[in-house]
């Protein structure tokens, strides 16, 4: 009869003691995290970080970073070997940890998933595990090189100021570049989410290479100053004064890293003369160039950055790595136009990805919800017979247009750009206004994308005059900037610093594409779309924009308000059709953010009218959430994702009495967690979009899988003192008013603030007794055990 062990007493009983027997030491292994759930309680917030067991790493030298090559799950001693192997094989195949070998094991048996053959093997005992020098061995052959080369060194230099300075992902990737240059590459694509941290990976990375005596002059190439001066603050903090940004007066060559930006060299348009970049970099100047938002336009000549550099390691970022379709004969196709446009061409297959579902599920990424609208003239469509008896105007003169003037102008996907509605600008601006009013008030930090500049103009103009009526009404003191235009037209970049930094002004910001890249204002709670979208590339770029977590305005999940179906987009490939550029009549600008890539044949002059008098309806559309669907990031209503994570709960515990024995069991409600879809991240998000954040994750999964009416923190602490009276009265004075203090934790905290380690050290529960008087009922942590089984009882 074998004991029955949690997955903790495995991994420390039978797991590490094999483990060292096989030369696995302390200094071999290391536990990754992730960020895990994100949670409010009374309004403050709370982590619960999610570990994978063992992450195995080789050494090489006494001072010199481990390498990680696989990872371990470990299983209670009473499953079999391979119980979550599919789970770990995600790690392994998603490539999130970048390692090629993944293992499970219950303490007497492990299985091995060898992801360079996809072969998985038949259970062994643990006494046949692989060595470090097995791997080591296995792990070199698969990557092409040897560790002790050369070309190896930055991925056996220490990260400067530990490991602790980066997360698991970021880690993989920097790793996963280190390990392309020691195999003799010289180019690699970095595909990873907007709020990931891709310029803090270039940094690290950029700084093991520098350690390691590899580095002797980098280029980052970024698009906008503002995005400069962003590089230039990141760069500082690790290389101090050895970083400077470029300007056009000061080429900065006494610094080892540039950060400039396109402008700057001379490369920006197909009319730029690069002689910014020619005079002062001769070629091969820079041993390392990094082309930040490498998706961007292939219409300029900045390609001549990395044709002038072909010995240079040339690494691309993006969220959205371009693909270019050609086709056949089209004009213009030339080398330097398309070599930094297909970015998997050029630069390969990713040689690490990190999406924004795979964020979201880390804890990393803030959440998304949509909130879609339907406008009806957009579902009708409008006709010349409906359009010409409401006498159409041109908008710049006001004169009237003729009906034979108007027609073959107008196409549905074309409101606000070639046919001005107010009646829908007015329409569309209410309806966003309202939903801001119902999920926290007007003052929340949101981007609307419009068509145009004149466009963002009116539409700033519509919320600021909602906002100051609702303000009067209210009698309420309004603050002094609240929506403001932002394009390339006009002077908004200027209040982009108030936009990012004011936690009491400048909310709203209505661009076209200015804000669509780069641009870090982690206060943004909504996006909305007030144009039509047909590039993915646009779209993933501008949804980016509300992707990042920012705690001290309790941002955990952002909005984004559709009304124009642009979030059909999720999920596409990032294609874009090679278009013929045409010269366009002056004061109109392009509306794709990759300005000069669209999926159009040939851009043609556009007339435009102004047309009052439509009766416009907005229809509520439904709320989604993103989520992963067969690999793709896809929309789903919330009823249907909370369908799903009750359907995932009642498979794992089919009634509420087995889901209660799991939840009071710390391993079993964690295995219970993360098997529920976004690995547990789900059920967080669906207490915060039900506006549960009062109640325990217990009350709010068993409401969803069970039908139990749920009780708040503080109902539930209150039910079990009544519930439970009795077998508190029969217990010494002492022993009871510790327990009474325990639930009173439990109502601050829930039912991780029982299992806190230090419970025994907060004031209530010392003053009521603590350790000393429960120990009047036996082993104090089996008495808390009771306590919480009782705390759950029906």
């Amino acid at each position: 009869m074998i004991p029955k062990y949690s997955e903790t007493d495995t991994r420390v009983k039978l797991i590490e003691p094999a483990l060292y027997r096989r030369g696995w030491t302390e200094e071999h292994i290391r536990r990754e995290e992730n960020a895990g759930g994100i949670y409010k309680v009374r309004g403050k917030w709370k982590r619960e970080p999610k570990f994978v067991d063992y992450v195995l790493r080789v050494k090489v030298g006494n001072n010199a970073e481990r390498v990680a090559v696989a990872l371990i799950e470990a299983k209670k001693n009473t499953l079999p070997p391979d119980h979550g192997l599919e789970q770990a094989k995600q790690y392994a195949e998603a490539g999130r940890l970048n390692v090629p070998f993944v293992y499970t094991s219950n303490g007497y048996l492990f299985v091995e998933y060898d992801a360079t053959t996809g072969l998985t093997s038949r259970p062994r005992p643990m006494a046949e595990f692989p060595t470090p020098a097995e791997l080591r061995r296995r792990y070199e052959i698969y990557k092409g090189f040897q560790l002790d080369d050369e070309a190896a060194r930055p991925l056996l230099t220490p990260y400067t100021g530990g490991d602790s300075v980066r997360r698991y992902y970021q880690d993989a990737a920097i790793r996963a570049v280190l390990e392309r240059i020691a195999a003799g590459g010289k180019r690699a694509l970095l595909a990873l989410a907007t709020g990931s941290g891709k310029t803090r990976i270039v940094v690290y990375l950029l700084k093991r290479i520098a350690d390691a005596g590899q580095l002797h002059r980098v280029l980052f190439v970024c698009d906008r100053t503002e995005l400069r001066d962003q590089a230039t603050n990141a760069f500082q903090n690790v290389f101090g004064n050895d970083a400077q940004p470029v300007d056009g007066r000061n080429p900065r060559k006494n610094a080892r890293i540039l950060i400039a930006t396109y402008q700057t060299l001379g490369v920006d348009t197909e009319d730029d003369d690069a002689s910014f970049l020619i005079k002062h970099y001769p070629e091969n100047y820079f041993s390392h160039i990094i082309i930040d938002e490498c998706h961007r336009s292939a219409w300029g000549k900045w390609s001549l950055v990395l044709t002038r550099n072909p010995d240079a390691v040339q690494i691309g970022l993006t969220a959205t790595p371009r693909q270019l379709k050609v086709k056949p004969g089209a004009p213009g196709v030339e080398l330097d136009s398309q070599i930094t446009a297909d970015n998997l061409r050029y630069f390969g297959e990713p040689v690490y990805e990190y999406d924004l579902s795979q964020g979201i599920k880390d804890g990393y990424l803030a959440a998304c919800e949509i909130q879609k609208g339907r406008v009806n003239l957009d579902d009708t469509g409008l006709t010349l017979e409906e359009i010409i008896p409401l006498f159409p105007l041109d908008p710049i003169t006001g004169r009237p247009v003729p009906p034979e003037a108007i027609r073959e102008w107008y196409e549905k996907t074309s409101y606000e750009d070639q046919i001005l509605l107010p009646d829908r600008e007015v329409a569309m601006s209410y309806n966003l206004f309202l939903y801001l009013l119902k999920t926290g008030g007007p003052e929340q930090k949101t981007i609307i994308f419009c068509v145009n500049d004149s466009h963002a103009d009116h539409i700033a103009s519509l919320m600021n005059n909602w906002y100051r009526q609702w303000c009067q009404k209210n009698n309420r003191k309004s603050c002094d900037h609240y929506a403001f235009k932002c394009t390339a037209a006009s002077s908004g970049n200027d209040m982009l610093p108030d936009f990012r930094g004011s936690a009491n002004d400048y909310f709203v910001a209505t661009t076209v594409d200015l804000l669509t890249t780069g641009v870090d204002v982690p206060r943004v709670q909504n996006i909305a779309f007030f144009r039509y979208l047909k590039s993915p590339i646009s779209f993933y770029q501008m949804v980016g924009r509300g992707t990042r977590i920012y705690e001290p305005d309790n941002k955990l999940v952002f909005r984004v308000y559709d009304y124009t179906n642009a979030t059909q987009l999720f999920g596409e490939e990032f294609i874009s059709d090679f278009a013929v550029k045409a010269e366009l009549p002056v004061g109109d600008e392009l509306d794709e953010a990759e300005s000069g890539i669209e999926e159009v044949d040939e851009y043609a002059p556009i007339k435009r009218i102004e047309v009052v008098g439509f009766d416009v309806a907005i229809s509520d559309a439904g709320r989604y959430i993103v989520t992963q669907v067969d690999g793709r990031d896809q929309p789903v209503t919330v009823e249907e994702y909370k369908q799903q994570v009750a359907a995932g709960l009642v498979a794992q515990a089919p009634d509420l009495r087995a889901f209660r024995q799991k939840w009071v069991e710390p391993d079993e409600r964690q295995a219970l967690l993360v098997r529920l879809p976004a690995d547990g991240q789900s059920a967080l998000l669906i207490r915060e979009l039900e506006n549960m954040t009062a109640y325990d994750l217990y009350d709010v999964l068993a409401e969803l899988g069970y039908g139990m009416a749920p009780r708040t923190l503080q109902e539930r602490a209150d039910a079990f003192t009544y519930k439970h009276a009795t077998w508190l009265n029969s217990m010494p004075a002492g022993a009871a008013e510790t327990i009474r203090a325990l639930a009173a934790q439990f109502a601050r905290g829930g039912t991780e603030e029982l299992e806190n380690r230090y419970i025994w050290q907060t004031p209530a529960v010392r003053r009521a007794g603590g350790v000393q008087a429960l120990r009047a009922l036996g082993e104090p942590a089996e008495v808390l055990r009771d306590t919480k089984v009782r705390m759950f009882a029906a």
